[in-house]
């Protein structure tokens, strides 16, 4: 009973800027959605810097309605800027107010860096991957029984 969604790169737009050497490198978001029952996991990959990247995120998140559980995997995020930030914080009050668990996974060190400096890493929940495992077990079982 699971599914995936790909949302793809953003547009030409978010796709290159200039790094500390001045070439130019790829920027992109790639946004993956899995789905099991009541769990939701967006996987994201690339830099999180330009609006339209901040605007994919929220429209991959906020489609999960039926999750009761979702779960941002942010290992492969290389940079997240304020606006990436800003969306983080949107979709955590988004979350609670319809009464869907927000919860943060492996983020990248710069993005744990970023939420760190901005003195918002509290604010955030970053599951283990002890209870990323429980959340699937949990999600999996779930599902075996619905079939």
């Amino acid at each position: 009973m699971a599914c995936a969604l790909w949302y793809g790169p953003c547009s030409s737009a978010d796709r290159t800027m200039p790094d500390r050497d001045g070439r130019r490198e790829e920027v992109m978001l790639n946004v993956t959605v899995a789905s099991m029952g009541e769990l939701a996991i967006v996987g994201c990959e690339g830099r999180m810097v330009a609006r339209e990247s901040a605007y994919k995120l929220r429209e991959a998140v906020i489609s999960q309605t039926d999750a009761r559980i979702v779960v941002l995997e942010l290992s492969e995020v290389r940079a997240l800027g304020g606006g990436g930030f800003g969306m983080l914080v949107f979709l955590q009050r988004w979350a609670r107010e319809h009464n869907i668990r927000f919860l943060l996974f492996h983020p990248s060190k710069s993005v744990r860096s970023k939420l760190e400096n901005a003195r918002s890493i509290a604010e955030f929940y970053i599951a283990s991957s002890e209870e990323i495992r429980a959340i699937l077990a949990y999600a999996n079982s779930r599902c075996s029984l619905a079939a």
